[in-house]
């Protein structure tokens, strides 16, 4: 359900336009209907222009309660998906190496004898020390590889992190500039293998940012593994696009888990 609701926010924008070709076709439909019903004298022609009309305004409520779907999906359901994520666990992984004791509860009486004249012990087996199993080594998390040059980057809109080249596979504070004349939003845009090799929209903020600091958060585990455009855009009051950043980011595998420590000779 969750990818379902992040795939109609992508789309959304396509959406909307398929929605307003659709009602102004059946709404030139409506008014050629309305006027049929009114130029003819018979009944029988005024039933079907009739009935044509009213199919006509059904359509146009179906098509505007589809169109209000949609804009709650992308305004209100997504951003709250989004926000209710719990991302804590993969923020930071640590890895550990220590002892694993099994806890002995104590008996009430003492500890109970042990007749150990029966247990022949190998000496190969009193020289078993633990080992710790090897696992896959990731690349670290902002570790920059060779990319294509940035595009903008410059005044307004300006990306330190994540940096061109930059790998990701956990989620990133978003750190750069938003800023405009008649500043009206800023908006992340994502491009690669999971959104078809389009710019799709991940949010929109109200607040400018003119210095150096958090502009919002990104989640790669929405996306599958590979090569991405990040885009910071910022937009003035007329919709008018002011500013733009377009860093290459590459979003690989977590960490694979560690193994826990085993026994070998």
């Amino acid at each position: 359900m969750r990818n379902l609701v992040f795939f109609i926010e992508q789309l959304a924008t396509g959406l909307y336009i398929l929605i307003g070709v659709a009602v102004v076709i059946v709404g030139r439909n409506w008014l050629r209907a309305r006027a049929d019903y009114g130029a003819t004298y018979y009944n029988f022609e005024r039933n079907l222009a009739r009935y044509r009309r009213a199919n006509y305004a059904t359509v146009m409520v179906l098509l505007l309660q589809f169109g209000l779907v949609v804009f709650g999906i992308q305004q209100i359901v997504a951003p709250t998906v989004r926000a209710n994520t719990d991302t804590t666990q993969t923020i930071e992984e640590i890895v550990r190496d220590g002892e694993f004791n099994t806890p002995v509860p104590g008996s009430s009486g003492g500890a109970a004898p042990i007749d150990a004249s029966g247990i022949d012990l190998n000496e190969d087996l009193l020289n078993l020390r633990p080992l710790q199993t090897p696992t896959l080594t990731p690349t670290p998390v902002g570790t920059l590889e060779p990319a294509p040059p940035v595009i903008g980057c410059q005044g307004g809109a300006q990306l330190q992190v994540p940096a061109n080249g930059m790998v990701v596979h956990e989620p990133i504070n978003v750190i750069g500039i938003a800023n405009a004349e008649d500043f009206a939003f800023y908006r992340f845009e994502l491009k690669g293998p999971a959104t078809f090799e389009n710019f799709a929209i991940l949010r929109d903020f109200t607040s400018n940012v003119p210095e150096m600091a958090q502009l919002g958060q990104f989640v790669p585990s929405f996306y599958t593994p590979g090569l991405y455009e990040f885009r910071l855009v910022v937009f003035d009051v007329t919709n008018s696009v002011q500013a733009e950043c377009t860093v290459n980011i590459r979003i690989s595998e977590p960490i694979p888990t560690p193994t826990p420590i085993g026994q070998g000779t």
